[in-house]
């Protein structure tokens, strides 16, 4: 799935109060002390966003326009169903979804559409994070307010309701610091690592690969091979089986996300290799992936949780009510690994 927003206002606040997550062009380097659910004490009102959720055609429904970024993973399709579970006429909403199948200029567009049809509050999860700010104001100029989810924008805070989702910098420190803790446990001198990105540009690899930079800078581990597997299945075992055929030494495996994981313990198979001898970590939490985690296959697992779509409601629902929103709010997450992996798998999503 998780990336960062940017501008000065939002990069004082979170370097007081939150643990933030990693950008395109640098922004703050949030704290290790985030753990989970919190919320930033700015406000909508605070911050010069001056629209509200409201009920403009009287109808008793809030027409919910929900641009998707795609399919591309059992976590995308999670989080797609826990909007349309929700965001049904017996809680108060109508969803109309839009599909971008990981297309950024298809998803500004599928915005637009959303816009044209007079929705009365638009979600977004953006494929990528660049290039939104015409778009977003349009929306604004329209009276629609818009709430971020799952992946963060570098935008001014003023042209959006609030953020609802992971803290992808968080994750990634979780994960980072559990193969520091493994690695010493475990008697492991050198770290080989293959760095599996997920979609260049999305906020959950800017923030998970700034982890993973920072902390092989801070160890002296070695990413021997890095490329984008674009959050698929099918382009992680390519981008891992082109890897193999380099024959060079690895010991470490960090994956973006779980579909990524799969794909690449598929190439390990593939080529006669047995993936429990590498230290594979992964992100997301996939019922099948935690339960690698519980056989020992995957090590750790940055956990993602997909099902935003009550949470996001409710969001809406106090906006409609005057109520003050927070501009950033996290949703809480965990690290999984042998110690908590068979309880985790009782609430996993997906199959």
């Amino acid at each position: 799935m998780k990336k960062q927003i940017t501008v000065a206002g939002l990069a004082a606040l979170m370097a007081l109060s939150l643990a933030g997550c990693g950008t395109n062009n640098g922004g703050t380097t949030p704290s290790t002390s985030d753990t989970g659910a919190t919320s930033a004490t700015d406000t909508a009102s605070s911050s010069g966003y001056n629209l509200q959720v409201k009920d403009l055609n009287g109808d008793g429904i809030i027409t919910v326009g929900f641009a998707q970024v795609g399919a591309e993973s059992g976590w995308r399709t999670a989080n797609t169903q826990s909007y349309k579970d929700y965001f049904v006429e017996a809680n108060g909403f109508k969803l109309v979804f839009a599909d971008a199948n990981q297309d950024p200029d298809k998803q500004k567009q599928d915005v637009r559409d959303l816009i044209a049809q007079g929705v009365e509050v638009i979600d977004l999860a953006p494929v990528t994070d660049s290039g939104w700010e015409p778009v977003l104001q349009e929306a604004k100029d329209a009276g629609i307010p818009v709430v971020i989810s799952d992946r963060q924008l570098s935008v001014s805070e003023d042209l959006y309701l609030t953020y609802f989702g992971g803290n992808m910098y968080a994750e990634g420190q979780r994960v980072t610091d559990f193969l520091k803790t493994y690695m010493a446990d475990n008697n492991i001198t050198t770290a080989n690592i293959v760095h599996l990105q997920g979609t260049i540009g999305s906020t959950a690899q800017i923030g998970r690969s700034q982890a993973l930079t920072e902390a092989a800078a801070a160890n002296g581990w070695n990413i021997v091979y890095e490329q984008t597997g674009e959050f698929t299945q099918a382009k992680g075992q390519e981008v891992m089986e082109s890897f193999l055929q380099q024959n060079k030494d690895f010991n470490i495996i960090y994956s973006e996300n779980d579909d990524m994981t799969y794909g690449a313990i598929a190439a390990l198979q593939a080529a006669g290799k047995d993936p429990k001898s590498y230290v594979i970590v992964s992100f997301d939490g996939n019922k099948s992936a935690v339960q690698m985690v519980v056989d020992g296959t995957i090590k750790a697992i940055g956990q993602c949780n997909p099902l935003l779509g009550p949470q996001v409601g409710d969001l809406i629902k106090k906006s409609m009510n005057g109520e003050a929103i927070p501009k950033i709010t996290y949703s809480q997450e965990v690290l999984i690994d042998s110690s908590n992996a068979a309880d985790q798998l009782k609430t996993a999503f997906g199959s």
